[in-house]
């Protein structure tokens, strides 16, 4: 997203650079810095303001922290990217949310990928292409159901908390037992992030090992697809997943 921040700033200068001119330039308004009294005012105020325009506009699209989108109006994979993206700022986290990020990434484009290759070697009519691309949408609702999960535990995650429960440790100011269980509870933050992730990094996997075998089938039934080893895993994984989420 941060190449739609520069073009935005790229418009609103060459915004401000066409505005100047237009108003600068003797053949156009005839505002002149140094000629009549209101003329010179016009044009300072005109430099000045766009000076303002520029380093707003810039700190607005490149510094200020974007609002946090609330997790139930999150839709699309650019909401996710977004919410996500916020979160980069918590340093104890940081890693792991630019491996959520990357995994978002390559979740999209494996998508595209599959529903290409299934375009290509089946009409959208047909049973095994319905069957094929029912399972791919239905691994991808799964992948952004653990990236829900993940905003919903970094949405309550106190950052300077865990640090000042980390720095106790060895000179504790509470009693052993209510140590351990503060470390306790931020040890399942961290447990909680890294579990979603491996998830989804293994539906990754099988979406690849999906696409493989598409790919270097020449032909099959549609009652085979479900014989597939990678069906038969994807439909593991999403059964089980789902056992757990309940």
């Amino acid at each position: 997203m941060t190449y739609i921040k520069y073009i935005k700033l790229l418009g609103i200068i060459l915004g401000v650079v066409v505005l100047n001119i237009l108003v600068l330039s003797p053949g156009f308004l005839g505002v002149e810095i140094g000629g009549s009294a209101l003329s010179t005012a016009t044009g300072v105020t005109l430099l000045f303001a766009s000076a303002l325009a520029l380093l707003y506009g810039s700190y607005a699209l490149l510094f200020k922290q974007p609002a946090v989108l609330p997790i139930k109006q999150i839709r699309t994979h650019e909401d996710y990217v977004e919410a996500l993206t916020h979160y980069r700022r918590v340093k104890t986290l940081e890693n792991d949310i630019t491996f959520a990020l990357e995994q978002l990434d390559r979740m999209r484009k494996k998508k595209d990928t599959l529903l290409n290759v299934l375009n290509q070697r089946f009409d959208a009519t047909e049973l095994s292409y319905k069957k094929f691309a029912s399972v791919t949408l239905e691994v991808e609702k799964l992948f952004y159901l653990n990236v829900r999960s993940i905003l919903n535990r970094l949405n309550v995650f106190d950052e300077s908390e865990f640090k000042r429960v980390m720095s106790q440790t060895s000179t504790p100011q509470f009693s052993r037992e209510l140590l351990q269980e503060k470390t306790s509870v931020y040890n399942e933050y961290l447990s909680f992030m890294k579990n979603s992730l491996g998830t989804n990094e293994e539906i990754l996997l099988k979406l690849d090992k999906l696409l493989l075998e598409i790919s270097r089938l020449d032909s099959f039934e549609p009652g085979d697809i479900e014989n597939m080893p990678c069906m038969q895993e994807i439909d593991a994984l999403i059964k089980q997943t789902k056992y757990y989420k309940q």
